[in-house]
């Protein structure tokens, strides 16, 4: 059937138009359905162009990466647009944007108790595993979370079955695997404050707990304590433990530490990890010096000048003394140096680190500390990816730290990437994420 506007002529005939008026009644529908076959195609097409990037054949489960890449680069920019808009600060966005993410509905352990209180002032999360008769005193691990010192979790106006899932599944697994006490501290975090407030948090909270009487109140064996953390979890933690070798004060002694690719130095963004793995998710070289630089509330005009090591070059003498530390020329394997070399710039910008002296603070760079630190540490635990700009930091930590005399485990995985660890459970679930944990859970097992 069709329709026809022909012109009528005398008699009632009607004779056809020499335009194009005549046409079947289905033929704008199908007009329709081509254009959204073409924009729907044209859609997919910009989809799978934002969320492929080229990955390393060796790294785990690229295509599930590139999309939880996707997913972060998304809520970064999304958090970007709403802090141009002055509506909040960008990591307040953010992470806003990853808690809510990352809840989960009604996920617990029957054996694990939960309780959230408060350290001295901070915000703890408690998990204790379950009780067994041959054993009255529990070990205990004081768990630092990461984040870029700026995100995750750190509200205690939550209950247990709405915080962030991935802290508090790898917390509550440790408690019940271990049979231990895990004390999760949720530290305050950037824009709220800044360096050095975070470490002042964690080492305000562990000192509450190492009292003999809390320590008491929750039946852990005072000998039997880890401090460990991953990210900038793991920096504050080894920031924790350079700390109390020092504090004559400590009755209680942490017994190990055990540091998740942390970050532990900002000296030099060249290293062969930073060069090798600089546009790697989920953790990119310029993403990692944004985090750095509003840790210290700096000014983000440095950030490309600090890409290329401006800030450390050697007309800053402020630096000069401290380069021999990070020496990864002398501090990493011939495996992992490649054929990278050193990026040393002669003359460089030296108002950076005038204007953030934080930079050569060994509270925030726990891998320049002074030698007669690292040896008081205790026996240590190191978990690095190849795939990740912190790789070397960790690596040249553990050899800084052998090389002071301290007994020291490198877990290095060649399929892993920068937080792999707390990405165990579905749709976020890696096979690197699960041996990570495994691994790093039959340590503390074994040694704690």
């Amino acid at each position: 059937m069709s329709s026809c506007r022909g012109q009528k002529l005398a008699g009632g005939l009607r004779v056809a138009s020499p335009f194009p008026l005549c046409q079947p009644a289905g033929e704008p529908s199908r007009g329709r359905m081509r254009s959204s076959c073409v924009l729907l195609t044209a859609l997919v097409a910009l989809a799978a162009y934002y969320v492929y990037i080229p990955l390393p054949g060796s790294v785990s489960d690229p295509w599930k990466l590139m999309l939880l890449d996707a997913t972060f680069r998304g809520a970064q920019q999304v958090s970007n647009l709403i802090h141009y808009l002055g509506l909040s600060h960008h990591l307040l966005a953010l992470n806003f944007i990853i808690v809510s993410f990352g809840k989960k509905s009604a996920w617990s352990s029957a054996q694990v108790k939960v309780t959230d209180t408060d350290f001295d002032g901070v915000e703890v999360r408690v998990f204790e595993g379950p009780p067994k008769p041959e054993e009255p005193l529990k070990r205990s691990v004081v768990y630092i979370h990461g984040g870029g010192w700026a995100l995750a979790s750190a509200s205690m106006s939550r209950s247990p079955s709405d915080e962030i899932r991935y802290y508090d599944e790898l917390c509550t697994a440790m408690a019940e695997e271990l049979n231990a006490v895990i004390v999760s501290i949720e530290y305050r975090l950037v824009p709220k404050v800044y360096f050095p407030e975070q470490i002042h948090d964690v080492v305000r909270a562990t000192k509450y707990f190492l009292k003999p009487e809390v320590l008491q109140k929750y039946m852990v064996d005072p000998g039997r304590i880890c401090i460990s953390g991953d990210s900038a979890g793991g920096n504050l933690a080894a920031a924790l433990g350079q700390q109390f070798t020092q504090d004559a004060s400590l009755k209680n002694k942490l017994k190990l530490q055990a540091l998740i690719y942390p970050v532990l130095q900002a000296l030099d963004f060249n290293t062969p990890s930073y060069q090798q793995n600089v546009n790697t998710p989920i953790l990119p070289r310029y993403v990692m010096v944004k985090y750095w630089v509003d840790y210290f509330k700096g000014n983000y005009d440095f950030v490309q000048a600090m890409i290329i090591n401006n800030h450390t070059s050697l007309d800053v003498e402020e630096a000069a003394a401290l380069r021999a530390r990070l020496n990864w020329t002398s501090l990493l394997p011939a495996s992992f140096t490649k054929n990278y070399k050193p990026v040393l710039q002669t003359t460089g910008n030296a108002r950076i680190v005038q204007e953030l002296p934080q930079l050569l603070d060994a509270r925030s760079a726990p891998l320049i500390a002074d030698q007669a630190v690292l040896q008081l540490l205790p026996k240590t635990y190191i978990l690095t990816c190849e795939h990740d700009v912190l790789r070397d930091d960790g690596i040249m930590y553990a050899k800084r730290l052998e090389s002071a005399g301290v007994e020291v485990t490198l877990d290095h995985f060649e399929d892993g990437f920068h937080g792999c660890m707390i990405f165990t459970s579905w749709p976020t679930n890696f096979s690197v994420g699960i041996r990570t944990r495994n691994s790093y859970i039959k340590w503390l097992d074994q040694n704690l």
